[in-house]
C-alpha cells in the first residue's frame, strides 16, 4: 500500500501528501447527529481544452487569470457577468454543449492525483481532488485517477451529499449523493474523457431547503462564495438536484461566482475532466462567515459587497436623514407568524415619521427588484422568519428589527437573525411577543404548558417546536409598545 492517499472519515482533515493511513478504511459518509434549529490548449468554451466536433460550444467570457485576494471584486470580472445576470446563456449545459477531447487517454499520461476529505465539520462534508479528476453526472460519480507507479493507492469509494446541513438526516436524504472513486490508472471502470477543462469545478446541490431565501443564502450561495470565490469566476459550478427555477431566481449572485453556465449533473452523460474538483461546499454558520475558519480573509462585509455588485445596489452606507422621511420596509407573512393587525402596525410606522413599504409574498417574489427596494430603506422589520434574510441587501449601518414570537423563541431568533446582524455592519433591535399578543391564547388555556413551560415543548424536538410556536401561531402586535420602539429607531436615523 503506497503512502500519500488517505481518508479519515471520523474526526479530521487528512491530506493526500502526509501520513500512512490506509484507504481501505474509508467508507460512505454517514449523515447523522441531532436535529437542531439553525446552526491549455485551444479553447472551445467554458475553460475546456480541445476542439469542437460539430457541437455548439459553451459561451466563453474572459476573466482575470489571477485568483481573488480576500473580498476584492475585480472590475473586469463584474463587467464579464452582465450577460449572465440578465439570464443569457446562464442555465444548465450538458450533452451537446461542449467540445470533445483532442487526445485520448492513451495519448497522454494522467497526472499524479491527490485527494483530501474533511468530515470533521458539524455542518458539511467536503472532498478536494487535484490531478486527473473525471465527473460523470448520470451515475453521480467522480473518478480520481493516479498514473504514478510508485504512488498507486488501493481502490476505494466515499459518498458525499453536497449540502451543508448534515446533522439533519431527513433533509440530507433528499440530496443526491455523489460517489468519489479513487483508483489506479485508467482501465475498466475509469471512463475516458469526452470534455476536458483547464479550470476547477465545484459540485454542490440545489436541493434541501433551497426554496427558502434563508436556506438559499445560508446553505447554497454563501458556501459557494466560501468555496469558489477564490477562482475569480473561472470555475465550473456543477449542480446536483438541479433546479432550473432556483438557478434562474438566484442567477445574479451565481454569476458573480462563475462566468460559465451551471452544469446539470443529474442529466449529464459527458465524462468531464478537470484539473481539480471540490465536492461539497464550505459552510460555517447560519447566515454568516467565520473569517478564522475560511482562511481566505472572507467576511460578511465582503459577501454583501458581492451581492451589492450582483444586484447593482446603489447604497453602500445609510446616513442620517435631514428633512427626508426615512424608509422602513416591513416584510409581511401570510400563513404563520402573520400580523393579524397588519394595517394598524403599518399605520404606526407612518405616524412615527417613516415612509413605510409593505412587502408581502407577492412583492418579495421578484428577488432582484426587491433587493433594490430593501437597499433603498433605512430599517427592515419582520416577524421571525426567512424574510429577514433580505437584510443582506441593506446598506451598512441600517437597522434590523425582529419581532420574536411567543414560546421562549429568543435564542432561536437570535441565532438565525440576531447574531448575523453585527458582522454585516448593521444594527439590531428585537421585540418579544407577550402571551397577550399571540393567537395561541385562543387555542390553549393559560395553564397549558404552552404558556407555563414552553421550554419543555422545545425539549420534545424540533417538530413540536415548529408545529406549536412557528407554524402554529400568528401575532397581534401591541401597537403602542411597538410605536415606542419605532420612535427610538426614528431618532437614531434622523437629524433633529
Amino acid at each position: 500500500m503506497a503512502k500519500g492517499w488517505q481518508i479519515d472519515r471520523v474526526s479530521r482533515m487528512v491530506s493526500s501528501e502526509s501520513g500512512d493511513q490506509s484507504c481501505r478504511h474509508a467508507g460512505t459518509a454517514v449523515d447523522h447527529g441531532p436535529q437542531r434549529y439553525g446552526p491549455k490548449g485551444r479553447r472551445s468554451g467554458g475553460g475546456q481544452v480541445g476542439a469542437t466536433t460539430g457541437k455548439t460550444s459553451d459561451p466563453v467570457v474572459e476573466a482575470p487569470p489571477s485568483p481573488a485576494s480576500g473580498d476584492e471584486m475585480p472590475d473586469k470580472f463584474v463587467d464579464a457577468n452582465r450577460a449572465l445576470k440578465n439570464g443569457k446563456g446562464f442555465l444548465a449545459t450538458n450533452v451537446g454543449m461542449d467540445g470533445s477531447l483532442i487526445k485520448s487517454d492513451a495519448d497522454v499520461a494522467a497526472p499524479r492525483s491527490k485527494l483530501s476529505c474533511n468530515f470533521s465539520s458539524y455542518r458539511t462534508n467536503m472532498c478536494a481532488m487535484q490531478g486527473d479528476v473525471r465527473l460523470h453526472g448520470k451515475t453521480a460519480t467522480v473518478y480520481v485517477v493516479s498514473a504514478s507507479d510508485d504512488n498507486r493507492p488501493d481502490n476505494g469509494t466515499v459518498v458525499i451529499r453536497p449540502y451543508p446541513r448534515k446533522w439533519e438526516t431527513p433533509t440530507m436524504q433528499l440530496v443526491r449523493g455523489v460517489t468519489i472513486r479513487w483508483r489506479a490508472p485508467p482501465g475498466p471502470g475509469a471512463p475516458r474523457c469526452t470534455v476536458t477543462y483547464d479550470i476547477p469545478a465545484v459540485v454542490f446541490s440545489t436541493g434541501g431547503y433551497g426554496v427558502n431565501i434563508f436556506h438559499a443564502i445560508t446553505d447554497i450561495i454563501m458556501p459557494l462564495y466560501n468555496t469558489a470565490r477564490e477562482y475569480d469566476g473561472r470555475v465550473r459550478l456543477v449542480a446536483t438536484n438541479y433546479d432550473r427555477k432556483w438557478i434562474t431566481k438566484y442567477r445574479h449572485a451565481l454569476s458573480m461566482l462563475s462566468i460559465y453556465p451551471i452544469i446539470d449533473f443529474d442529466t449529464d452523460n459527458e465524462v468531464r475532466c478537470f484539473p481539480s474538483v471540490h465536492v461539497g461546499t464550505e459552510s460555517h454558520k447560519e447566515l454568516g462567515i467565520d473569517s478564522a475558519l475560511s482562511g481566505k480573509g472572507y467576511t460578511m462585509l465582503g459577501f454583501r459587497g458581492l451581492l451589492r455588485s450582483a444586484y447593482s445596489l446603489k447604497r453602500e452606507w445609510v446616513t442620517p436623514k435631514n428633512g427626508v422621511r426615512p424608509r422602513l420596509v416591513m416584510v409581511l407573512r401570510r400563513n404563520s407568524r402573520a400580523l393579524t393587525n397588519e394595517a394598524e402596525v403599518l399605520a404606526a410606522g407612518t405616524e412615527v415619521g417613516f415612509e413605510v413599504v409593505a412587502a408581502g409574498p407577492e412583492v418579495v417574489r421578484d428577488l432582484a427588484k426587491f433587493a433594490q427596494t430593501v437597499n433603498s430603506c433605512d430599517v427592515l422589520v419582520g416577524v421571525h422568519g426567512a424574510g429577514l434574510s433580505n437584510m443582506v441587501f441593506l446598506p451598512h449601518n441600517d437597522t434590523v428589527v425582529q419581532i420574536v414570537p411567543w414560546g421562549e423563541m429568543k435564542w432561536p431568533a437570535w441565532t438565525s437573525y440576531g447574531e448575523p446582524v453585527a458582522p454585516m455592519g448593521l444594527r439590531y433591535v428585537e421585540q418579544e411577543t407577550t402571551a397577550e399578543e399571540t393567537t395561541l391564547k385562543y387555542v390553549y388555556p393559560r395553564n397549558h404548558t404552552v404558556f407555563t413551560d414552553p421550554v419543555s415543548l422545545h425539549k420534545q424536538g424540533f417538530n413540536m417546536l415548529w408545529e406549536t410556536f412557528l407554524n402554529g401561531q400568528n401575532v397581534t402586535l401591541d401597537v403602542d409598545r411597538f410605536r415606542g420602539v419605532l420612535q427610538q429607531i426614528y431618532r437614531s436615523v434622523t437629524i433633529t
